[in-house]
């Protein structure tokens, strides 16, 4: 996933998303735990792309404060 794709979701999808990419990543994990998944490096991109979501969140949460801050 692009962070340029991601920049232009909304924050509720963005939300939305980042629950998903979590779901997966147990999923994930308990795969790779009984032996089951055979792609293991889904689950570092699965957690990179939920850091990805997180940042994008995280700027627009600061952009907000930001323009409340301001007189």
């Amino acid at each position: 996933m692009k962070a340029k794709d991601l920049r232009e979701r909304t924050s509720e999808d963005l939300g939305e998303l980042k629950a998903t990419l979590e779901k997966d990543l147990f999923s994930h994990r308990m795969k790779n735990a009984t032996g089951q998944l055979d792609d293991t490096s889904l689950i570092q991109k699965a957690r990179r792309d939920i850091a990805r979501v997180e940042l994008i969140l995280h700027e627009r949460r600061q952009q907000a404060a930001a323009k409340g801050a301001q007189p």
